[in-house]
């Protein structure tokens, strides 16, 4: 999964994309590298960011979908708000990546009344607080827990499970123990018997851990989709398409024990 960010805050890109003319040509060139998905975002999410008006988000994001949807791969648009997922799978999109996993008033209803694909991501508290002393007692418990909940309450309004994917997370309302110890057992999520998606991509647990500022995190990067893919992970959202595809290729080589390049 591809990230194309609409937004002037965004943690990693923030501003680089904002005109729909260089969002759309972003998109396109990830694509050409080889990513499955893209995901489309006009509001930021990053700690510390405010939320913006539906409108607003709007104006961003559906001149994107609209410009990208002739690609022949799904469109995704990273929102929580009921208005700006009914635009957006409109225009073209086929998926929903929500943080706050349809718990929005009428967010639900929207992706029942469709065929989309949704994305149920666990966080705690809104970014203007998440960072602010998360604890848990047993993380990857508790996180297994909420999904588990989500996934339920998904089904029982209607949305099949067939349509569902799970995200922990990362960053979301986490240390960065939180999180390792959430990739460490990574496994405990994919029981749930649907996709787990993996955003690790560029983000402050691994700048923690190589000390590296964000635009020099693509090999750290590259590492944790690895090794999310190795511990389950159907679904990897990043920054460096090209790079995570050819480590991907490499550990589908190597699992298939080189069969296919005999010379």
């Amino acid at each position: 999964m591809g990230v194309v960010n609409v937004t002037p805050d965004s943690f990693s890109d923030g501003g680089r994309f904002l005109e729909a003319d260089r969002a759309i040509a972003h998109g396109s060139e990830l694509a050409r590298q080889g990513a499955d998905i893209l995901d489309i975002g006009g509001e930021s999410t990053r700690p510390g960011a405010r939320p913006v008006p539906a409108a607003q988000e709007l104006d961003r994001v559906l001149p994107v979908v609209e410009g990208l949807r002739g690609l022949d791969l799904p469109l995704s648009v990273d929102t929580q708000k009921p208005e700006v997922m009914r635009a957006a799978l409109a225009a073209g999109a086929s998926m929903i990546n929500d943080v706050n996993a349809l718990q929005t008033d009428g967010a639900i209803d929207v992706v029942r009344g469709s065929e989309c694909a949704v994305c149920l991501m666990h966080t705690r508290g809104d970014p203007l607080t998440m960072q602010e002393n998360p604890h848990y007692d047993d993380v990857v418990g508790e996180v297994r827990e909420f999904l588990a909940r989500r996934v339920a309450a998904s089904e029982a309004a209607g949305v099949s499970r067939s349509r569902i994917v799970v995200d922990p997370g990362f960053g979301f309302g986490k240390r960065s123990a939180h999180n390792l110890e959430l990739l460490r057992n990574l496994g405990a999520l994919v029981e749930l018997g649907v996709p787990v998606l993996v955003g690790l991509s560029r983000k402050s647990t691994l700048g923690r851990i190589t000390n590296q500022p964000t635009e020099q995190r693509t090999i750290a990067s590259v590492t944790a989709a690895l090794l999310a893919v190795q511990r389950g992970a159907a679904i990897v959202r990043v920054h460096d398409v090209a790079q995570t595809r050819d480590a991907l290729r490499i550990l589908g080589a190597v699992d298939e024990l080189g069969s296919r390049f005999d010379d």
